[in-house]
């Protein structure tokens, strides 16, 4: 994927990230410089007006550099929070159809992952790249590595467990339910047709999850999928909430859809990473 030296882009297409995060920024730097890697900042990282880096087409513009750039090897998107979609009418998907880079991002990136997917078939991935960076820094950095220079699996070597179901296999869509419901009535949303349904959140109880899990029923979505794979659920998981999603999720899909679960996927700074918009088959 990387060989030592590549230079790979750096965005904040989501929330810019607060001043107070400037010594946080040098720390991912010296980092990924550590690696392997040269990390190629766009000037869109940090808030400028409130939450704004930069306007939305400024920021699908940044992106857009990376990409065109013959010098960048691959995109991460470092930011989460709200206003991701905006940027989506803005972005050249020929280019990006015809790039062979991979985008990476999370959260509400999820808008940008599936948007990819939906308009040029292309997976990306849904990863956090400060991962490198937090709690879990030095077990990520070794997955990383593996996998991005030593073409391993690490990163991606996710452990489930069904819940519902044997098997389920097709391409993955999804990621943090709320920023994917964004997507619901527009041209970036993927077809979910045989489809692995990705579901995870940050924030969120029982009334939250609930009236997510509605739409996706409304939206005719549960009728259409493979299948289910539920990742954390980090508020709910946090403060004890029950019903637990499972059990809230088949009162809106009975007995019969697969659904499997994981812990590896989510916002916990020990998560891993998933392709959207690349086929899976899972076993129990």
């Amino acid at each position: 994927m990387f060989k030592t030296g590549d230079k790979i882009g750096i965005v904040c297409c989501s929330n810019g990230r607060k001043r107070t995060c400037f010594r946080q920024m040098e720390q991912l730097k010296s980092t990924l410089e550590g690696i392997g890697l040269q990390p190629v900042f766009s000037k869109y990282i940090f808030e400028k007006e409130g939450v704004h880096s930069g306007d939305a087409e400024e920021r699908a513009n940044a992106l857009m550099d990376f990409y065109r750039d013959d010098e960048i090897k691959g995109i991460f998107d470092i930011s989460g929070g709200d206003i991701a979609n905006g940027i989506l009418p803005y972005l050249n998907y020929e280019e990006i159809s015809s790039s062979s880079k991979l985008f990476w991002g999370y959260s509400d990136l999820t808008t940008v992952l599936n948007a990819v997917y939906a308009k040029t078939g292309k997976p990306s991935v849904l990863y956090q790249l400060c991962n490198v960076i937090y709690e879990h820094g030095e077990k990520q950095i070794e997955d990383f590595r593996n996998t991005v220079f030593n073409d391993k699996n690490d990163l991606f070597d996710i452990s489930y467990r069904f819940i519902q179901g044997k098997k389920m296999d097709g391409i993955v869509v999804g990621g943090n339910i709320r920023c994917f419901l964004k997507l619901a009535g527009t041209a970036f949303m993927p077809d979910f047709k045989d489809k692995i349904l990705l579901l995870e959140s940050c924030g969120g109880t029982i009334p939250q999850i609930e009236t997510y899990l509605c739409q996706l029923e409304q939206m005719k979505v549960f009728d259409k999928i493979s299948g289910i794979l539920l990742g954390t659920f980090t508020q709910m998981e946090k403060e004890g909430c029950k019903p637990y999603v499972e059990t809230m999720l088949r009162r809106f899909t009975g007995y019969d859809l697969p659904i499997a679960v994981t812990k590896d996927i989510g916002h916990g700074t020990d998560a891993k990473g998933i392709m959207i918009g690349k086929e899976i088959d899972r076993k129990n």
